[in-house]
């Protein structure tokens, strides 16, 4: 869990700085970015005024000040913290869910981002799971 505070602490540092999904199950960071600032942006603002940016301070804070943090935040603060979890998992496990695709549709295609495109060509004849698997990554 102390992974997913630093994430949304990085976010939050954006969300400060700036102030201002796809097909996939995931979220982008761009998008968590965005989502962060629009639902969290004005609790940042009011529990977190002055804090020194970075070292995970502003997840910190809303952390400390959870009882404060509005409802609406702490619900996009959960769902963006699990996507950005899943997107990182599938990034992971893609080449092992993608394996038997991978063998029989890219057999001697070397290189990552070249086995990658590989499969997004042949994107109808893979399995569904790793059509998704890639999808979750973000890398379609």
């Amino acid at each position: 869990m102390p992974g997913i505070w630093r994430l949304i602490g990085a976010a939050a540092i954006v969300v400060i700085a700036c102030t201002g999904a796809a097909k996939a199950d995931t979220i982008s960071y761009a998008d968590a970015i965005t989502v962060l600032a629009k639902d969290c942006g004005a609790d940042i603002k009011k529990l977190c005024k002055g804090l020194n940016l970075g070292n995970n301070r502003i997840a910190d804070c809303l952390a400390q000040n959870a009882g404060k943090v509005s409802p609406t935040c702490t619900s996009t603060l959960a769902s963006v913290a699990a996507s950005i979890q899943k997107r990182e998992q599938a990034q992971t496990a893609y080449s092992k869910v993608c394996a038997t695709d991978m063998a029989r549709r890219c057999n001697g295609v070397v290189g990552d981002g070249y086995i990658l495109a590989c499969l997004a060509k042949k994107q109808k004849t893979i399995s569904a799971q790793c059509n998704q698997a890639i999808s979750n990554a973000g890398w379609r």
